[in-house]
């Protein structure tokens, strides 16, 4: 594959970022990207290995090794036919994706994978760049539709092949436009919007119909705003249907039960991410406004150590944050694979994003006690704490006499999520829960209600955008083998 001797006389080279002191002041992708010819020697480093354990470890099983090996040899048309024969949005993961890939390809195991990732976005961009991606509707329809609800990541995967495969399809969003947590999550400058816009502008010409601005049942699963829209009953919704699919996510954010939880200033994460999103898009509420808690000239504790926590933490320092804290109540991980976590598995290693970069104090081992203040936030309580293994899973203890607390005028909760939300549209169709609070499907991707269907974050819980992507798709084919 690429040149046999590729990884020997090729370093690993990433894209690297922006200056910190420009991309601070703006909300314009961070990433850069390199020049043709030294993506082409990148790709190179892809080695004849014999097993592409990177195949295993994606999730829409994206077959690395050919499509690289297009790449070195600058067919970038065919190194996109590759890519895009297993993973409809390339544009979206080659951004945010945290890459299993690369931590399962064999030169992994000496920490210098491939950059896979960032191969991926430079064949996609390129295939767009040079006009190759074209509209292609089904040349036949088979005469049922198929309703999509939630236009997130697994809502648009499985309307992309429910519509390959000939259904019509429509897919409703609550919120004003498609790309749930892509667009109403992720930070633009992780991910800009346009590209979402332009893969939906692709999917409309091949003939899905978006329906924004609709919520079926009372389902909350838009972000930060009330986006009441037209409210649609659910029952005579999936009555009127060929097939039905939610996916809708999984949107019961995760709280804290602690002292002061009441005061103002403490905001879930993705409200906060959410609003910063929709002001940059010049979205308002339905009153008109949109209104936020601004990190400006604001101390700002971050709760939470994962991907959501950092982008919280650039979003803080854009809006002119005084000092950004983030403290995880895991210890701190190791810099390198550990034993426990053997080669092709993924490892948890420490994980120091761009936005951490521009400027963060992080914080590990650290448990909340209390929010203090008045009627608003402006101090939290916490405390050290020691993990041990006792009968093979870690227990927390707390260390004696290590009380502190950290001066903070907005508190970003960025724990995560427990489960889809099961008022409104989840009760209203009498579906079937399962012991972790999502929907239960029966062995496949079908729910209690026999006209029902489900897939991603609403049925697996919250997981990565690669994996909803899978979902969906997976979905899209069970659902056309049973027509």
């Amino acid at each position: 594959m690429g040149d046999p001797r590729g990884f020997i006389k090729i370093k690993r080279k990433v894209s690297g970022y922006r200056p910190v002191e420009e991309r601070v002041n703006d909300y314009s992708e961070v990433e850069i990207t390199l020049s043709d010819d030294e993506r082409r020697l990148q790709a190179s480093r892809c080695m004849d290995c014999g097993v592409p354990f990177c195949h295993w470890a994606c999730p829409i099983s994206n077959i690395m090794s050919e499509w690289q090996d297009k790449l070195f040899r600058g067919d970038w048309a065919g190194a996109w036919a590759l890519l895009e024969d297993t993973n409809p949005f390339p544009e979206f993961t080659g951004r945010v994706c945290p890459a299993l890939c690369e931590a399962s390809c064999v030169l992994g195991a000496n920490d210098e994978p491939v950059t896979i990732r960032q191969n991926e976005l430079a064949v996609i961009e390129k295939a767009f760049e040079s006009g190759i991606v074209v509209p292609r509707p089904p040349r036949v329809r088979n005469g049922k539709k198929a309703a999509v609800i939630g236009a997130g990541p697994a809502g648009l995967s499985a309307a992309y092949y429910l519509n390959r495969f000939g259904f019509t399809v429509t897919v409703y969003e609550g919120d004003k436009k498609p790309g749930g947590y892509l667009r109403y999550g992720i930070p633009d400058f992780k991910l800009d919007k346009g590209f979402i816009d332009r893969r939906v502008a692709l999917m409309e010409a091949e003939g899905v119909v978006f329906k924004t601005g609709v919520r079926v049942g009372n389902a909350r699963y838009g972000f930060g705003t009330d986006n009441s829209g037209n409210i649609v009953d659910a029952a005579e919704f999936a009555s009127s249907h060929d097939l039905v699919l939610l996916a809708i996510g999984a949107r019961e954010p995760r709280d804290m039960n602690v002292p002061g939880r009441e005061r103002s200033g403490i905001v879930q994460a993705l409200d906060f991410l959410s609003l910063q999103n929709r002001a940059i898009a010049g979205e308002t509420a339905e009153n008109g406004s949109l209104r936020f808690p601004s990190a400006y000239g604001k101390r700002v504790l971050v709760i939470g150590g994962g991907d959501t926590g950092a982008d919280c933490v650039g979003t803080a320092n854009r809006q002119g944050a005084k000092q950004v804290t983030q403290i995880e109540v895991m210890p701190k991980p190791p810099e390198h694979r550990p034993e426990s976590a053997p080669w092709p598995l993924w490892p948890t290693v420490l994980k120091t994003s761009s936005s951490h970069l521009e400027g963060c104090e992080r914080l590990w081992s650290i448990n909340t006690k209390a929010f203090e203040g008045n009627e608003s936030c402006s101090a939290v309580k916490v405390c050290r704490v020691d993990w041990k293994i006792k009968d093979g899973k870690w227990n927390m203890t707390e260390i004696p006499s290590s009380e502190f607390t950290i001066a903070a005028d907005i508190v970003l909760l960025a724990m995560g999520f427990t489960h889809v939300v099961q008022e409104g549209l989840v009760a209203d169709l009498g579906l079937e829960t399962d012991e972790r609070g999502n929907i239960r499907t029966k062995g496949s991707f079908r729910t209690s209600n026999p006209r029902v269907w489900a897939a991603g974050d609403s049925r697996n819980g919250a997981s990565l955008v690669v994996r909803a992507i899978a979902d969906g798709r997976a979905a899209a084919e069970a659902m056309a083998r049973s027509e």
